[in-house]
């Protein structure tokens, strides 16, 4: 019995040991590590103009459009309701303030690491792929929550003088939070193929842009291709949101899309251990 009790506490210990020693070594995915991460990145972020001067052109560039879009429609609508109409006016006039600022926040990540040479010191860390880049995509998705958050303003000011159904809006607001974060998915790949800020934040709005404009001239495609195009096209799965409909094809279709962009970084990441780069 004793050399079966001592054979077990071994078991144990060496268990400890192992699971230690993993620990140290950074294996096996830890929540702790990558929210140290993310609050590395979110001292960045704040210790350089960068994201004051970003979140304040969107804030601009959102108020500008809620008050000029509720002016458009107070001139047309011979009083009607217009609350609908506007939200979804809004909503895609916001899109677009994201899609000219997410890419600022997503083009130092790792373009800006690998051009100073401190993603070197960062991949000597106990850490493991995921948690460097979920730790990243984390701290860009409390900048976006910030930023979105400020648009709280423009509909709580007009509900306080005018009452109007809340989903509508709760469903324009989880579109803008789910395309912004295909925005930042898609932008942190970009960066961790550059060394450079401004090719990583050029080729991540290019690359955008022609999403957004793939569908505009539907009379060039005959109709099987014009659905095809709509069924790729983040501008399109985003209308529906705006529209103050949740779908769960376009909720799939951003979750999707978040996932692949955030698995073809990860292959980015790993290519450093064969390709020798930073």
């Amino acid at each position: 019995m004793s050399n079966g009790a001592a054979t077990i506490e071994a078991a144990r210990t060496a268990s400890e040991a192992v699971r230690d020693s993993a620990r140290a070594m950074g294996v096996g995915f830890s929540m702790s590590r990558m929210l140290a991460v993310t609050r590395k990145e979110l001292r960045s972020y704040f210790a350089f103009p960068l994201v004051y001067i970003v979140t304040g052109l969107f804030a601009f560039m959102a108020g500008l459009y809620a008050w000029t879009d509720l002016n458009f429609f107070e001139t047309i609508a011979f009083a009607k309701d217009i609350i609908q109409n506007y939200w979804q006016l809004l909503f895609t006039d916001i899109r677009l303030c994201l899609l000219l600022t997410v890419p600022f926040l997503t083009m130092r990540l790792f373009a800006e690491e690998r051009k100073l040479g401190t993603i070197e010191l960062l991949y000597t860390y106990p850490l493991r792929d995921g948690e460097i880049l979920g730790g990243k995509i984390l701290a860009s998705e409390v900048i976006l929550l910030m930023m979105i958050g400020l648009t709280l303003l423009y509909p709580a000011y007009l509900h306080s003088i005018h009452r109007f159904p809340l989903f509508p809006l709760v469903a324009g607001y989880v579109g803008l939070l789910l395309i912004g974060s295909a925005f930042i998915a898609f932008g942190v790949f970009v960066s961790s193929l550059c060394e450079s800020q401004v090719m990583a934040g050029i080729g991540t709005i290019l690359p955008l842009l022609f999403f957004w404009i793939l569908n505009w001239n539907e009379a060039a495609f005959q109709g099987s291709w014009t659905e095809a195009i709509r069924a790729v096209s983040l501008f399109d799965n985003f209308g529906g949101f705006a529209k103050g409909i949740i779908d769960l094809d376009h909720v799939t279709y951003f979750i999707f899309f978040i996932i692949f962009f955030i698995y073809l970084t990860l292959r980015s990441m790993e290519a450093r251990k064969w390709t020798g780069r930073r």
